[in-house]
C-alpha cells in the first residue's frame, strides 16, 4: 500500500507483539485494525492499549482517517465481544450450575453463588456490560456472564457498542495526540489491569 513509516518509533526497540500489529496494520489498513480489535477480545495478550493508539498515530500522520479508524476498532471489538457473549449462551446457567455441582471445590462457586451472581447480574446487566467495557481485563469477561444470565442480545449489542466505541475513541484519540509516543498509553494502562485482575 506504500503507507509511509517515518516518524514512527523504530520497530526494532517496540519488541514481537508491536512489529506484528504494526505490519498487520499496515497491510491491512481498516480491515487490519477490525481484524486485531477482534482477536483482542478472543486472544489477550494482543492489547487494544497497543493497536488503537497506534493507529491513532497513522491518523495523525495523515495515512488514515480517525473516524474510520474508531469505526472499524469498534466493530472489530464488538464482534468479539460477542463471540464471548455466544460462549456464555452454549454453556448456559443449567450447565454451569452442574459443573459447580460437580467442580465446586475447583471452580470456587457453588449453585447458590450462581443464583446470587445470577440475581445481581440481571439487576445491573445494563450497566455492567456498559461499564464493564471500559475496563482493562473485564473488557472481554463481561461478554461471557452476559450470555450465561441471557441478557437479551439486542440489549447487549447496545449497551457493548457505546462502552467498545467509547473505549476505543478513548485509545484512538491519544494515539493521535501523543504522535510517536503513542506506546506510553500501553505502559500507563498495564498496571491498572493488573491491579483490576488481582
Amino acid at each position: 500500500r506504500g503507507r509511509r513509516t517515518e516518524g514512527r518509533a523504530p520497530v526494532a526497540d517496540a519488541g514481537a507483539m508491536t512489529d506484528w500489529v504494526l505490519r498487520l496494520i499496515d497491510a491491512g489498513g481498516y480491515w487490519g485494525i477490525a481484524f486485531l480489535m477482534a482477536l483482542e477480545n478472543v486472544v489477550p495478550p494482543i492489547p487494544s492499549e497497543l493497536i488503537m493508539p497506534l493507529a491513532g498515530f497513522d491518523a495523525a500522520r495523515g495515512d488514515m482517517n480517525i473516524f474510520l479508524v474508531i469505526l472499524s476498532g469498534s466493530i472489530g471489538s464488538l464482534a468479539g465481544a460477542a463471540s464471548w457473549y455466544f460462549v456464555g449462551r452454549w454453556i448456559g446457567e443449567d450447565r454451569l450450575k452442574r459443573w459447580a455441582g460437580r467442580y465446586g471445590r475447583l471452580l470456587t462457586m457453588n449453585a447458590s453463588d450462581i443464583d446470587r451472581v445470577n440475581t445481581w447480574f440481571d439487576r445491573h446487566n445494563e450497566k455492567a456490560v456498559l461499564m464493564g467495557r471500559l475496563v482493562p481485563a473485564v473488557r472481554t469477561l463481561i461478554s461471557v456472564p452476559a450470555g450465561l444470565f441471557e441478557m437479551r442480545l439486542d440489549r447487549f449489542l447496545i449497551f457493548s457498542a457505546i462502552g467498545t466505541a467509547t473505549w476505543t475513541a478513548l485509545l484512538t484519540l491519544a494515539g493521535y495526540l501523543l504522535g510517536a509516543h503513542y506506546q506510553v498509553v500501553q505502559g500507563y494502562l498495564n498496571p491498572v489491569s493488573d491491579v483490576i485482575v488481582g
